[in-house]
């Protein structure tokens, strides 16, 4: 019932809205529910602009699939070494340093976006530092439609969801299976890639998928840390359609984006299913 609620009717009514009509006199969306009288006009010509060279669609498509594969690579490489740090070294800090990774959900996720704005601005911290060290001569303009910024902002909010599984499972590692490991002539980088890399796969696969699927919608980190047509991502599409007359176009994007996402997240659950077939085993 709450899967229906909150999930199946929400999604219907998106698809109402994609293959529905426009109000010719109020430039409105007017859902059509009797899915026999669905119009897939509006849906084509979505579709066909994903494959249009240069149009808006492609490019931010392009941007979309380009900073979450980056994004969710850098919260992997340094996602990693901070949960098997906590996990295997932190010893009895280790409610510390959970700590210290879930506080910045107490705060507005606009509020730690508004706080990097303050710290790339031309006069901010990260230009006084970088001039200081004389690495820059000049301040950089961190916020004038950098793809890294956007991927920065993005690493920086989302990468807790990767730390957060990837320490659940390497703290469930147990001691003795890497003694064992060692007892058997292993050093310790044979040990982590025979032995704790393999067990922690598909913490790395939940991770990655718990980071991208958020990233693929996103749109207030490009906002506010470029607000650039030339870092436009889907999200700051499908926004900037629903707020003007171009509701199916917004609709037929969610549409789209669904279908892409459907394909990592069967991909999951097939392997997180054969995985608990091997355990039960």
């Amino acid at each position: 019932m709450w899967l229906l609620a909150f999930f199946v009717l929400p999604f219907y009514v998106i698809l109402s809205v994609a293959f529905g009509e426009v109000d010719p006199i109020f430039l409105t969306a007017v859902p059509r529910l009797n899915p026999i009288a669905w119009d897939f006009t509006a849906f084509r010509g979505v579709v066909g602009d994903l494959f249009a060279s240069g149009s808006i669609y492609q490019h931010a498509f392009g941007n979309t699939f380009l900073y979450v594969a980056v994004a969710t690579l850098l919260c992997l490489l340094i996602g990693y070494p901070v949960a098997y740090f906590i996990a295997r070294h932190a010893g009895r800090y280790k409610p510390i340093f959970l700590i210290a990774f879930i506080a910045p959900f107490w705060i507005s996720y606009m509020m730690r976006m508004f706080a990097w704005i303050n710290l790339l601005q031309g006069d901010g911290y990260v230009n006084r530092i970088l001039s200081g060290l004389g690495i820059v001569d000049e301040p950089v303009q961190w916020l004038t439609g950098r793809p890294t910024t956007v991927i920065l902002g993005l690493v920086y909010g989302y990468i807790p969801f990767m730390i957060l599984p990837l320490y659940a499972t390497l703290d469930r590692i147990s001691g003795f299976t890497l003694e064992a490991s060692r007892d058997l002539g292993a050093g310790q980088v044979a040990t982590f890639l025979r032995v704790t890399l393999p067990l922690s796969r598909q913490a790395i696969l939940a991770g990655c998928v718990i980071v991208t699927l958020p990233m693929f919608g996103d749109y207030f980190t490009q906002t506010l840390l470029s607000a650039s047509p030339k870092t436009a991502m889907l999200g700051n599409l499908i926004v900037s359609s629903i707020e003007s007359s171009l509701v199916q176009s917004g609709a037929s994007l969610v549409v789209i984006l669904m279908i892409l996402l459907i394909a990592p997240m069967l991909y999951y659950l097939r392997s997180t299913t054969r995985a608990r077939k091997l355990a039960d085993r």
